[in-house]
């Protein structure tokens, strides 16, 4: 049984899950496992192979079926390829190597590799959007367009909604949809299927404790690409406002949307992140 998973039943719930989203994915794509230096990753691979290519990176306690909504239109534009970040409930290995570290971004470089391409645009969010940050920071001249949603890394990391979910776990499912709610800012009867989703996946699952190590001013100067970065001034998982602040600061180039309304999760940005990447 893998350390990321509370269980074996669980784990394969989750997966059996994931194996339905796959099935639903909306347009034609090639699954792809590439062999790295942290274990296999999975890829999906989607659009026409002559097409720019584009690198989608999930958050935390997600997997490639985080992207359902976007593929299609973004696809008929790029050649998408929708990794599986490694130590998350998708299908690449659980190996989870230190984030204080370059480790992070020699994985994505085998990723690369694997794919056979020498540069792309980048969009990630959360947990991914660190990801993309720290390997802009590092390979500058490998990241053509840098797209960021709600990322982590530059606001300061807000822990009161880890509390709560410690504090209301005891209370079974009504606890677990309070955290849910809590850190998602998913509330609304629309909404109510992707929650019951989220609810379901941190029962089983074992989410990543280590703090994200937070960028400096003289890193995020080294963004030279394209850059947009889209943040929900609810977030209950980051510091919205200071994201924006430091990103204007330090990559004054930068695009920032700081979406009064939104919380952590950011929907309906489909449109606004296709124009970015087509410049």
């Amino acid at each position: 049984m893998s350390t990321i998973y509370q269980s074996a039943a669980g784990a394969n719930e989750l997966q059996r899950r994931y194996q339905e989203a796959l099935q639903a994915w909306p347009v034609a794509a090639e699954h792809l496992r590439l062999p790295t230096r942290e274990g296999e990753t999975f890829v999906i691979a989607s659009g026409p192979e002559d097409a720019p290519p584009l690198l989608l990176l999930h958050g935390s306690g997600a997997n490639t079926a985080a992207w359902q909504d976007d593929i299609a239109t973004w696809s008929r534009h790029f050649r998408t390829y929708a990794v599986d970040v490694i130590g998350e409930p998708g299908r690449s290995a659980p190996s989870r190597p230190p984030l204080a570290s370059d480790a992070p971004a020699l994985w994505l470089d085998d990723v690369l590799k694997g794919l056979g391409i020498t540069d792309t645009a980048i969009v990630g969010m959360s947990l991914g959007g660190w990801l993309a940050l720290d390997y802009a920071t590092r390979r500058p001249e490998r990241v053509t367009r840098l797209g960021l949603l709600c990322p982590g890394g530059v606001g300061k990391q807000k822990m009161g909604v880890v509390f709560t979910f410690l504090l209301l776990r005891p209370f079974g499912r009504w606890g677990a949809l309070r955290s849910a709610r809590a850190a998602t800012g998913l509330d609304t009867p629309q909404t109510r299927h992707l929650l019951d989703h989220v609810m379901l996946t941190f029962q089983h699952f074992k989410p990543r404790t280590e703090r994200l190590p937070v960028f400096p001013d003289s890193t995020l100067r080294r963004l030279t690409m394209p850059v947009l970065v889209t943040a929900g001034a609810r977030d209950a998982m980051f510091d919205s406002a200071q994201t924006a602040r430091r990103m204007r600061r330090c990559a004054p180039h930068a695009t920032v949307n700081l979406l009064p309304e939104a919380g952590h999760a950011l929907l309906g940005q489909t449109a606004s992140v296709l124009a970015f990447l087509r410049g």
